[in-house]
């Protein structure tokens, strides 16, 4: 049952892997829109803020459920 529950911590720590790939997918989309529009560039950083704040919230959530798991193991 040990092994379950470190596999799935591992598992829930790997959320983190995915929500760098879409920040940094993100983070080069908004670079582009500026270089296209600098007019825009208040608009372009205000939205990728918030969809950055959404994607490091993926995140942590999967770091929590990862240590409680982890907890659950000691």
């Amino acid at each position: 049952m040990e092994a379950l529950i470190a596999i799935g911590a591992g598992l829930a720590a790997f959320t983190g892997v995915g929500a760098g790939i879409g920040m940094g997918i993100a983070t080069s989309k908004a670079v582009e829109a500026v270089s296209r529009q600098p007019e825009a560039s208040g608009k372009i950083n205000t939205m990728l803020l918030i969809g950055l704040a959404f994607a490091e919230t993926t995140a942590i959530y999967g770091f929590v459920i990862s240590l409680m798991l982890i907890t659950k193991i000691g």
